[in-house]
């Protein structure tokens, strides 16, 4: 998809920082040089960004995932894992680069591994940390598709996980 194809208003994942919302288009001189930029906003962080043009597909920005994608994510949310073992911070970089691509499928991978209802206390606080980011991520996408409430969205991802 052109980056000019989305529509002011439209809800956009930025990897990044997540759900965000178009604002508007706009051009500003840098340098003595016209550069076009796309004006995203991002409520939850407050935050208002500019992202050139060219180089807003090579940063990931993307349009809100289609029903397919999230249905195969909603498969891996259900879908039983066997504990992965070995080092945590390695195990914790790969996580963090899952969360930072923005793809569904990966962040629903680090929400069902990280997914333990009852020993809360178990987890560490990177553990929890981590978890926290890659449910809040998701569950905002999830929202903006079904025009749900966020916290909606988070009951009906952890209703998936007890079931698996």
């Amino acid at each position: 998809m052109d980056i000019r194809n989305f529509d002011v208003g439209q809800y956009v994942i930025y990897p990044p920082h997540g759900l965000g919302q178009v604002v508007t288009y706009e051009s500003q001189e840098v340098a003595g040089i016209k550069v076009d930029l796309i004006v995203i906003s991002f409520e939850k962080d407050k935050m208002l960004m500019r992202i050139p043009l060219v180089k807003a597909k090579a940063a990931g920005l993307r349009a809100l995932s289609s029903s397919d994608e999230m249905c195969r994510a909603f498969d891996i949310l259900g879908s039983r894992i066997s504990v992965k073992k070995g080092n945590w911070s390695r195990r914790a970089t790969e996580y963090e680069g899952k969360i930072n691509s923005g793809d569904p499928l990966s962040l629903a991978e680090v929400i069902r591994e990280l997914y333990k209802p009852h020993v809360k206390s178990d987890q560490s606080f990177s553990e929890r940390q981590i978890y926290k980011a890659a449910i809040d991520r998701f569950s905002r996408e999830l929202a903006a598709i079904e025009s749900i409430a966020q916290e909606d969205a988070v009951v009906r991802v952890e209703e998936l996980l007890k079931a698996a």
